[in-house]
């Protein structure tokens, strides 16, 4: 850390100040190689928790399969109706992990910026309106009515494919959480340059308590009903993902009769 003294413009003077700018240089390398491992500490931990939360959540999954299949294996049952139930519980459960496993790849590309994203212009009213329409088996199935009116084109530039990624993720879990009288309603907000697009679904109020925790992930404020429809608690934390690497705003607000999701983009 001792530094030379300047005390003559000579040779001395010189070689006093080229070793004074090494030491400088020196303490920004080390300075630097610091950041570096306090970033690669919280890379690893993140990573370990990351592993950890994902292995917690295929373990029931694995059981399951694991379970019912040594049952057929055994012949537990020789009744067909039930021989069936325990192929159905197989299917559903390795079709739970193969989702939970797709979402991890996506929500890791995107965390580590390894998902290009194309911007362009688009309209994202006929992006919305096909949305809508693909999803109107769920919607009958579960008696809900949708509400999204909109007469004219609204081009946003953004990643399209993200774009449904988001509203995807808002759109399926409204439907999962509407209840009472199960109604959805899509609203388009213009505002200065930026579009606010926002998905409400009656039903019951997020707990204050878990309003910052919803965009974490495998975090689930009902998990019995999120385990029920198969949901894998990676959807909102992969809108968290991409709005941020968008540098967009996003969120979630309470209303008295339900909740309202919503994000920004640029017109």
């Amino acid at each position: 850390s001792a530094q030379c003294r300047i005390s003559s413009q000579d040779e001395l003077g010189e070689l006093a100040n080229d070793v004074n700018q090494l030491y400088h240089r020196l303490l920004c390398m080390i300075e630097n190689l610091e950041l570096e491992k306090e970033k690669t500490s919280e890379n690893e931990r993140a990573k370990i928790d990351f592993l950890r939360s994902a292995s917690h959540e295929l373990k029931t999954p694995i059981a399951l399969i694991q379970g019912y299949a040594e049952g057929l294996a055994e012949g537990i049952t020789d009744d067909e109706e039930s021989r069936e139930f325990y192929c159905d519980v197989i299917i559903d459960e390795a079709k739970r992990m193969n989702r939970m496993v797709l979402s991890m790849i996506s929500l890791n590309q995107i965390e580590s910026g390894n998902n290009e994203m194309e911007y362009d212009h688009f309209d994202i009213v006929a992006l919305l309106e096909g949305m809508v329409q693909s999803m109107q088996i769920l919607l009958q199935q579960n008696d809900i009515t949708l509400s999204f009116a909109h007469d004219k084109e609204i081009f946003v530039y953004a990643d399209e494919y993200s774009m449904e990624q988001v509203i995807s993720n808002y759109l399926s879990n409204a439907i999962h959480h509407a209840k009472y009288d199960k109604k959805i309603d899509i609203k388009l907000t213009p505002k200065e340059k930026i579009l606010r697009v926002s998905v409400f679904n009656t039903g019951d109020a997020i707990p204050e308590e878990s309003m910052g925790q919803i965009w974490d992930k495998f975090y689930k404020v009902d998990k019995a009903r999120t385990r029920e429809y198969g949901g894998t608690g990676i959807g909102l934390s992969i809108v968290k993902a991409i709005m941020e690497s968008m540098g967009q705003a996003y969120g979630v607000i309470n209303h008295e009769n339900g909740v309202e999701f919503w994000f920004e983009v640029e017109c």
